[in-house]
């Protein structure tokens, strides 16, 4: 199967932002800070979406910053502009929109920032695409902070006899060619940045990060499973005989408040080695 480019939408970025607030790895953030200037902070954010890493992370940072943010979405980015606030301790947050591909940037493209930042960015790239970001990032000395990537491991509670087959054909959805030819890193991306990182020179620190979806957020625990099972379909067309009655149990299941999932993800952060020490 062959991957087109993706436009994500802003109604499902806006439901998951308090998922992947509620995920990302707090621990990384202050070793992340531990190795920052104690100067005003220039933040590049790549693929940032409507802003939910900024809105996120600008308040844990502290102090004056100016985010950059990277997208090739324009009208995500407009609405980035709109809905990022002052810092939570007053200080001014100002902001700057580059359009473009993110895949195609370089160490001049970040150079000026103290801090490179990505969210759910990782496991839609291809390997020589990753290879190019990563070297980017390399080549600036900058940390870098990449949260979100999924890992392929879904739980669910209860279990159902179809899970783990439905899992298996988003895994390959997320593993799919891309239209250059190369295959997208889907669930292998966390581990692949991780050893470029490694290899470049960079320390490594990965986290957990996993979104634990229950009865307490019924629409997003909705909008996730039946994007996720759509995903499969698409992939192993042979489920669609089974998806409908599958899909109408973990919704009854979801309904009744009885389903509870656990979406695993990983945070990763690269801290250059001239700063360290």
């Amino acid at each position: 199967m062959t991957a087109a480019p993706v436009r994500v939408s802003p109604s499902w970025l806006q439901l998951r932002e308090p998922a992947d607030a509620a995920a990302r790895s707090a621990e990384l953030v202050e070793k992340a800070r531990a190795a920052l200037p104690d100067t005003a902070q220039v933040i590049h954010d790549l693929g940032s979406g409507t802003g939910a890493m900024a809105r996120w992370l600008a308040p844990r940072l502290g102090g004056p910053q100016h985010w950059v943010l990277h997208d090739w979405d324009s009208d995500l980015l407009g609405l980035a502009q709109e809905s990022l606030p002052a810092v939570g301790d007053g200080s001014p947050v100002s902001v700057e929109l580059r359009p473009g591909d993110i895949t195609q940037l370089g160490p001049p493209d970040l150079v000026d920032g103290s801090l490179i930042t990505a969210s759910a960015l990782l496991d839609l790239l291809t390997g020589p695409e990753l290879e190019r970001l990563a070297a980017a990032c390399l080549g600036c000395h900058r940390p870098v902070l990449l949260t979100l990537s999924v890992t392929g491991r879904v739980e669910f509670s209860p279990p159902d006899p179809l899970d783990q087959r439905v899992a298996a054909a988003f895994n390959a959805h997320q593993r799919r060619v891309s239209r250059a030819g190369h295959r997208l890193l889907g669930p292998d991306a966390p581990a692949r940045a991780a050893g470029l990182f490694t290899a470049g020179g960079a320390t490594v620190h990965v986290r957990p990060s996993p979104w634990r979806l229950d009865e307490a957020d019924p629409a997003l625990l909705e909008a996730w499973f039946t994007g996720w099972l759509a995903a499969a379909v698409e992939q192993e067309p042979r489920l669609e005989r089974v998806a409908d009655r599958y899909a109408a149990r973990r919704l009854a299941d979801a309904e009744a408040g009885r389903l509870g999932v656990t979406v695993h993800h990983a945070d990763l952060l690269a801290l250059p080695s001239s700063r360290l020490g």
